[in-house]
């Protein structure tokens, strides 16, 4: 059976107020009420909690071992109270003040902006906060609670998601570089004799390998240009994506690889709710405009 809890935020509030400002005193200041107030809220938190969160040596309140924990513990509380208070507020306005959004770099610039374009022009004043990430950074921002709206590679359990688009990665190098001088189908040893240029994946935890990562000579970047301007300048060949090949390839300064296998291969790249029991009005709206600007183009 559920009991309702006896301490209430304010409280929690009146215990960080103390160890941020450094006592009771500056905390009563800090909050605007009497340092008795201070005092009998918070000798009121302990008694009700059963344990002892500070201790005072000299002037200064001191965490005991088990306020450490609960201070840790209430912070979150506190945040998650304010999170559900802005989306009360911005529910109460009609729309969100801001959207996080997490775009995959695969995903094609042009369309991206021209959809954010559409967005900004019925945006009522919600502002977009827009983050590229590589490979399993669109799941970090998922798992971690970073974005309102996601596009990447994978889908993290526990999260639903619509495939949005299908992007093209092709194996490429400079015109001029010796596998594109051999007149014939480009095998694995061939590749293990030349420098790779590697995206590295942006993530933080459960990292991703994608492509021919087997040569031991490779020069890591962290986004696609950086990889595409390596490759233009003959420091080595990688897989970028078609939709940032369209000039190059034109004009002769790369050349698709002849591979014998994996000359290219399909990135499916999905679209998630970072916050799927909270999706306010904007994030539906611009994942709409998002979709229709690409079934638009493709």
């Amino acid at each position: 059976m559920k009991t309702h809890p006896r301490v209430t935020l304010d409280q929690w509030r009146v215990f960080q107020a103390i160890i941020e400002q450094g006592g009771y005193a500056q905390a009563a200041a800090s909050l605007h009420r009497s340092q008795s107030a201070i005092s009998y809220s918070m000798s009121r938190l302990q008694e009700q909690l059963g344990i002892a969160l500070l201790k005072i040596e000299g002037r200064k309140a001191m965490l005991t071992d088990e306020g450490q924990i609960l201070l840790n513990r209430s912070q979150q509380l506190i945040e998650e109270a304010s999170e559900i208070e802005n989306f009360a507020h911005h529910l109460s306005r009609g729309r969100e003040a801001e959207i996080k959004l997490v775009v995959d770099a695969a995903f094609p610039n042009d369309l991206l902006m021209n959809a954010l374009s559409r967005f900004a022009s019925q945006s009522q004043g919600t502002r977009v906060q827009l983050r590229e990430v590589i490979l399993s950074g669109a799941i970090d921002a998922l798992v971690s609670d970073a974005a309102e709206l996601v596009i990447g590679v994978e889908t993290p359990a526990g999260y639903l998601s619509d495939p949005i688009i299908n992007v093209e990665m092709i194996a490429v190098a400079h015109q001029s570089h010796p596998l594109n001088q051999l007149n014939r189908k480009i095998n694995a040893t061939d590749l293990a004799q030349h420098m790779h240029v590697v995206i590295s994946d942006s993530g933080q935890h459960e990292k991703m390998d994608v492509g021919y990562l087997s040569a031991q000579d490779r020069w890591t970047v962290s986004s696609i240009d950086s990889a595409l301007n390596a490759i233009e300048h003959g420091l080595g060949y990688g897989w970028i994506p078609s939709n940032r090949l369209i000039e190059p390839l034109a004009d002769g300064r790369l050349k698709p690889l002849l591979l014998e296998q994996g000359a290219s291969y399909k990135a499916y790249l999905y679209m998630s709710y970072g916050h799927p029991q909270n999706i306010g009005p904007a994030t539906r709206e611009l994942a709409e405009i998002i979709k229709d600007t690409v079934e638009r183009i493709i």
